[in-house]
């Protein structure tokens, strides 16, 4: 019986390519590095900044972390404002709040452009607990942000959990946190990601969510 749905937030609640690509491609400017096909950084939502500036840039891990400087210069400012809701998405959070259910915020972005992002977009109301990323890095791969929000909200029976998110991260996070998962095929997995992590459920609409949540309940 799920009492907690926890959300990854880029390519699950939100699609926030226009953002997250050009903050990235503005961040590869200042290392001589110029990316004129936004496209080919998508592979940058979902995963920690700093793992993919090394992982598809080859930077070395100085260079990302001020790579990651760079990215939340533009972020902070203009970068949190592109992105918007995928569809029925609301409309599928406040069905869940009537249904007597808690929502969490389980993403590696840092939490206060998360919670910026959220009361932009008119959902935070729906939330009661975000867990995100810390500035300094200790917090921030997806095992350990899902592993905080159980932590804080002293969340003991972990079959009361469903994490749902649209990359390989949020299914795997939840593994190893001994939780349900749910892929949502609408966000930026590549071809085969999520069905090879194994996830409970897979969707492709927000809406079949509710379904799920009503025949756990």
């Amino acid at each position: 019986m799920y009492k907690y749905v926890f959300f990854d937030l880029d390519g699950t609640l939100i699609d926030p390519k226009e953002g997250i690509t050009k903050s990235v491609a503005y961040a590869l400017e200042k290392f001589g590095i110029y990316e004129s096909n936004l496209d080919n950084l998508t592979p940058f939502i979902g995963p920690p900044l700093k793992d993919s500036f090394m992982e598809f840039y080859h930077l070395n891990s100085d260079d990302a972390e001020k790579a990651v400087i760079y990215y939340r210069e533009r972020f902070k400012g203009i970068g949190l404002t592109e992105c918007h809701l995928y569809d029925n998405v609301e409309k599928m959070l406040s069905s869940l709040k009537k249904m007597g259910l808690r929502l969490v915020i389980a993403t590696s972005k840092p939490e206060e452009f998360t919670i910026k992002i959220l009361k932009n977009l008119d959902i935070f109301k729906y939330f009661d607990f975000v867990s995100g990323a810390t500035f300094d890095g200790k917090r921030g791969e997806k095992a350990g942000v899902i592993n905080y929000a159980i932590k804080m909200l002293n969340i003991i029976e972990l079959k009361s959990v469903l994490m749902v998110g649209d990359r390989k991260f949020d299914i795997l996070g939840a593994h190893s946190n001994n939780i349900d998962s749910c892929g949502v095929t609408f966000g930026y997995a590549t071809c085969g990601e999520l069905e090879e992590a194994k996830p409970n459920y897979l969707i492709s609409d927000m809406l079949e969510l509710i379904e799920i949540v009503n025949k756990e309940i």
